[in-house]
């Protein structure tokens, strides 16, 4: 089958180690099912993967991917979860949690092999390229603002750094949430686009707040904490869930206590929220902000796109 695959690690330049290639079909495994892959989406973990984070050298080459829909032997329509792992899903219960392509091959290939329990039903309402964007970007931030923040309708929140797919899907459920959304971006283009998907503003980085917030998303890192802890109202919750500007810088320790603020970090979700997402979609309308198609065999075009941060919403994948 073809597969993406990480063939050696290119810190420097991640593209440098991504091969497209044939790769054995996954083997029969007892409590594990193999999904034919209608479609596939792309994640800056696939970059961080190239880097050689969260990989071994003894592991190459390693299948990329951590999302997919697709259809199971039965023809069923499911959506894969990406998380293996800690819950006994297939592989015991002590088993530490990954993510898929970080111990088992990914989903960037025609078909991947996951633990029977993490298909979910994929809602006839979306389609295979709209559910395999929800995952990793669109679960993780479901579980950012509905679990972690837990906020409610009217509720305000600031999502740093427009354009990804978690900011992207932050915008989007909150607002059909009932959250006033204010979004950042250094882009004008970006900007405007928030407006549309449904942010009631949208600043440039480190720009003041016509209000304080509730809660903050914030995937950025480095550029954006200091603007994040600064925008938050006493007792308010920073959620992190990356940093693809770097670690942090001073964590201004003193504003976090005096205004007993609460840093919360998420990686993706339950199976749980990832079907309760689904039918959130479902009922709603709400979907899935594609930016671009490309086809399997041209994954280093989406995968370049993303490492220049020239996407907005998700890149989607076809086999």
């Amino acid at each position: 089958m073809l597969a993406a695959t990480v063939a050696r690690f290119a810190p420097d330049s991640p593209l440098d180690g991504l091969e497209i290639t044939d790769r054995p079909d996954p083997e029969p495994r007892e409590h594990w099912t193999t999904v034919e892959v209608r479609a596939a989406s792309l994640n800056h973990h696939d970059l961080w993967s190239l880097r050689g984070v969260g990989l071994r050298e003894e592991q190459l080459p390693m299948i990329l991917g951590t999302d997919a829909a697709g259809v199971a032997p039965d023809g069923t329509e499911v959506v894969v979860h990406g998380v293996v792992g800690a819950d006994g899903h297939g592989v015991g219960p002590r088993e530490r949690r990954t993510l898929l392509s970080e111990k088992y091959p990914g989903t960037l290939a025609e078909r991947v092999s996951v633990p029977t329990a993490n298909l979910v039903p994929k809602p006839a309402e979306l389609s295979f390229a709209e559910a395999a964007c929800l995952p990793t970007a669109w679960l993780t931030a479901y579980r950012m603002l509905f679990r972690a923040a837990d906020l409610r309708p009217g509720d305000r929140v600031l999502v740093q750094g427009v354009g990804g797919g978690v900011a992207t899907a932050a915008i989007v459920l909150g607002a059909a949430a009932g959250l006033e959304v204010v979004a950042t971006s250094r882009d004008a283009a970006k900007r405007d686009r928030a407006l549309e998907l449904g942010a009631t503003a949208a600043l440039e980085p480190g720009e003041r707040l016509p209000a304080r917030v509730d809660a903050v998303m914030e995937s950025v890192g480095k550029a954006t904490w200091a603007h994040s802890v600064r925008s938050l109202r006493p007792g308010g919750t920073i959620v992190v869930c990356g940093a693809t500007s770097g670690d942090a810088p001073p964590a201004e320790l003193t504003r976090v206590f005096f205004n007993e603020l609460r840093v919360q970090g998420v990686t993706m979700g339950s199976r749980e929220d990832l079907a309760a997402l689904l039918r959130f979609c479902a009922r709603t309308g709400v979907r899935p902000v594609v930016d671009s198609e490309v086809a399997l065999s041209d994954v280093g075009t989406g995968l370049a796109r993303m490492s220049a941060g020239e996407q907005t919403g998700k890149i989607v994948v076809l086999p």
